[in-house]
Formats: C-alpha cells, structure tokens, sequence
C-alpha cells in the first residue's frame, strides 16, 4: 500500500503456519541470507526506535553508545549518554580527563574496564590518529577495547563502509532464521556468520542494515521469552518459526556456575562522614571507592573485635540488611553492620565523605547500592 508516495508494509499479515513451513522448506540455509536485506530494511525504516546516537551518528557518538550497551539495556544506557556527552562532549576532553572522574562518570554502567579503555583508546586517538577517529575498519581495530562488533558498527554506521557488525543479536536472529545448531560462544561461528553476512550487506545503506539486525533482535527476535513472530519481516521464510522451534536456538555450551563470596560491609561513620577505601588498581571494580570489607559472614562480636585489633574503639553498632549483587562471573552476598566511632584511631587506610560528595565525587561502584542508598 502506498501513503504519500512511500511504500507500508503490514507485518501483521503473515502467511499462516502451513504456508510458512513450505515457504522456508524450500529456501535453503544457504540463500535464506540472500531474502534478508530488503524485508528487514523496509521493516527498520517504518519501526525504528529513536535513539540519541542514532539521529546524530558521529564517529564519537557512534563509538560511545556502542561501548555503553555493552551488557546494558538500551533504556538504562540513555540517561548515562547524556550526562557523559555533557561533561565530555569529544574524543580531546575523554582523552584529557581524571579516571576518577571518567569513572564517577560511569557510576551504574558496570564492567567498568569499558570506560578505562575508552580513555585509553581516545588517548591513542590523540597521539596516532591526529584526535579524528579512524575511519578504517581494521585500524578501528587497532583501539583498545574495540574488537571486530564496535570497529563494524563504528565503520558502517559513522563511516559508511560496508562491514558486518556481529553481536549476540545477530547471532541469536540467525541461528533461527536457519535453525543454526552451531554453539554461538564458538569464536570460530562468529568468524564464520561475519563472513556470510559480508556477502550480502548493502553497500549503500551498510550502518542502517547493521542497526537493523541489532533493532530485530532488540525488539522482536527477543533474548527472553517468547519471539515475536508475528511481527517478523522474516517470518515467510525463517525455518526456526516454521519448525515451531525457535525457542531452542540459539544454541550455546553450558556457562559454568558463579562462584559466591561472602563478605561483611562495614559503614564506618564519624560525625557526618563515612569511611571509604580505594580498590586496588588491578582487578574487579579496579580503583573505584568501597565501604570497608571483611571476608566471610562475620557476626557482630567478632566485627568489634577485629575492630579493636585494629585500634578503633566504636561507640554503637547496628545490624542492617543483607544485600546481594551479581557480577558476570561470581556474586557477593552480603551482610553488613552499621559502626559509630568518636575517634579516627586505627583508620589511617581510610578517607571519611559525606553522604552529598560521596554520591557527587566518588565513584561507588552499584554493588554497594543498598548500603549508599541508606546514607
């Protein structure tokens, strides 16, 4: 149907289940890919959601949101966007600014090695590149913490190169459009599904077919429950659908189980301050601020007493809710106590902050959310 001169595609009007079976059964795994581009850009153009990076996809743009939605939702990324855009608008000023401050910038992302290497790769833009950002797929490469899903986004979408972009997305969508029983975790199936899809992506619209498979699966081809289907501009020729099965793809090896460490937090406050301690450089939640820690659960008396151990006299301490925060690879389950001490004796190793330049100045990482959220 067209409306003012442009083409509408109802997606609502599928072929039914019978039809869809046949159609896809005679569409080899092999072509499928061929039937791919038209449907789903046509489909991308009327349903797109709009997004901040996407209406103004410079290279740093570009870069930016990529790094952000790394194991993070599209909607909890926006608000970090803009602030980060704010105080660091360009490649010279993320190159330029205090870690503490990139990280206190980047407080409730997680995985905070993705904002040490956005630093260090502006860095290298800077002293290599001139301060432009390279528009070369494989010199994109080159960035730390740029592997070859960011360098394809950056290079199709900002530079306009036509270059896949495989992330999860991808790979989930079209394990069931083929019912692809290969493990997705396989470095070597990636490699391979890069390479297929570098036959076929648009050479004049590369970033807008790229976005789209990454749309696809953020929309419709969903991680979590049920696909919708019905909504598919695929769904005439996906074998996952017809099969009835697209529920057992993708396929991926077995993650093995997180470790769990048990800890006891200690809000330490003098005054109006609380005692904080610097992580160390390397390793988890490496360089940002923490509440005192001891490992295990400790109960209350052994607390004063390491306490005293240690030269601090506390005046009262209080019991408080446990808490538990997951990580990729372990979880912390938590409980805490709340210490009041009239001395700073024994706490050399700690810098006490008040609540308001805690939460402005610090940066806290969320593990410690239900215990900031007290203070």
């Amino acid at each position: 149907m067209k409306h003012n001169g442009i083409v509408e595609t109802n997606y609502t009007e599928q072929p039914n289940r019978a039809a869809s079976h046949e159609a896809a059964a005679s569409v080899s795994t092999a072509d499928s890919l061929n039937l791919i581009a038209e449907p789903l850009l046509a489909w991308y153009d009327s349903r797109r959601r709009i997004l901040p990076w996407r209406e103004d996809p410079t290279p740093y743009h570009v870069w930016l949101s990529e790094i952000m939605l790394q194991q993070t939702r599209v909607e909890a990324v926006k608000p970090y966007y803009e602030r980060f855009l704010n105080e660091l608008p360009d490649i010279a000023s993320l190159a330029a600014v205090e870690e503490e401050r990139l990280l206190k910038l980047w407080e409730g992302l997680g995985y905070y090695n993705r904002a040490r290497n956005l630093k260090k790769s502006a860095l290298q833009i800077m002293e290599e590149y001139g301060g432009r950002m390279p528009a070369d797929y494989h010199e994109l490469m080159k960035l730390c913490g740029v592997g070859s899903y960011t360098a394809g986004a950056i290079a199709s979408i900002a530079f306009g190169q036509a270059v896949p972009a495989v992330d999860g997305n991808v790979l989930r969508i079209l394990s069931r459009l083929r019912a692809d029983g290969r493990d997705i975790l396989d470095a070597g199936v990636k490699r391979s599904i890069e390479a297929e899809l570098a036959g076929v992506i648009p050479e004049d619209r590369p970033g807008d077919f790229n976005q789209a498979l990454m749309e696809l699966g953020a929309v419709v081809c969903i991680p979590h429950g049920s696909p919708k289907c019905e909504e598919c501009p695929w769904s005439g020729f996906c074998l996952a659908r017809a099969q009835g099965s697209a529920e057992a793809y993708p396929v991926k090896a077995p993650k093995k189980p997180r470790r769990v460490e048990e800890k006891t937090i200690l809000l330490i406050r003098y005054g109006d301050r609380f005692a904080l301690r610097r992580r160390p450089e390397r390793g988890l939640l490496a360089g940002m601020y923490e509440f005192p820690s001891l490992e295990g659960h400790q109960s209350e008396e052994e607390v004063l007493a390491h306490l005293r151990d240690a030269g601090v006299v506390p005046m009262r301490i209080r019991t408080l809710q446990p808490a538990r925060h997951i990580f990729t690879h372990k979880e912390w389950d938590m409980t805490a106590y709340l210490v009041r001490v009239d001395e700073l004796a024994g706490m050399g190793e700690y810098v006490f902050v008040e609540p308001e330049k805690m939460r402005d100045e610090y940066p806290v990482p969320s593990a410690f959310a239900a215990y900031m959220a007290l203070i």
